[in-house]
């Protein structure tokens, strides 16, 4: 009886870590690559925030409303305008609505952030979201009231609309979005074509 359980045994094959240990590595090599991406998205966000709010408050101080400060003969300019609407005097009417849609921006981005691999994806989306901060903090603060509050405008080149830091943030980070997704980069540091590649080879 003996010798039949220690055969019983013998014949029970041992858990072999080296297959569980490449999922477990990938996954903890992840979360410091993770935290790291979003980081560096709240690090940008938070710099052109701070630009964004000073360079507004530098206009309002300095500026006179309407008046027309030369940079480069007529062609750029400083020019303070209040802007009901969206970037570039858009939607003028729509000043509430801006602010929940800015809001939500701001929380989408956050948990977005909270998943992200991709350097480039994570600069773009800091890009949105510190212009998505700027502007929403105006409508949030600024007269004639919460949800209502108008932007401050001060950029003026040619004939393009009166705009400011945050609208430039915003526009230019959702351009390199969409040159991401176009080219196939993921969020998750991935590119889908390469993807696609290897599973049909």
């Amino acid at each position: 009886m003996s010798e039949d359980r220690s055969t019983d045994n013998a014949a029970v094959p041992e858990a072999d870590d080296d297959h569980v240990a490449p999922a477990t590595d990938a996954a903890t090599a992840a979360e410091p690559a993770g935290r790291k991406r979003l980081t560096m998205l709240l690090i940008i966000a938070a710099v052109l925030f701070s630009l964004d709010l000073l360079t507004k408050c530098l206009a309002v101080a300095y500026v006179a409303p309407g008046e027309w400060v030369p940079i480069i003969g007529d062609f750029a300019g400083l020019k303070l305008v209040r802007n009901p609407g969206a970037a570039f005097s858009m939607a003028t009417g729509m000043t509430w609505l801006l602010t929940l849609i800015a809001a939500a921006v701001v929380i989408g981005v956050i948990r977005i952030g909270r998943t992200l691999r991709s350097l480039w994806w994570a600069i773009g989306l800091g890009m949105v979201l510190g212009g998505a901060m700027g502007n929403l903090v105006d409508r949030l603060f600024r007269s004639p009231g919460p949800l209502q509050g108008h932007v401050v405008d001060f950029v003026a080149i040619g004939w393009w609309p009166v705009f400011n830091v945050a609208d430039s943030a915003i526009v230019c980070g959702a351009i390199l979005l969409v040159a991401l997704t176009v080219f196939g980069f993921e969020p998750d540091g991935t590119r889908s074509g390469r993807k696609h590649t290897e599973k049909t080879a």
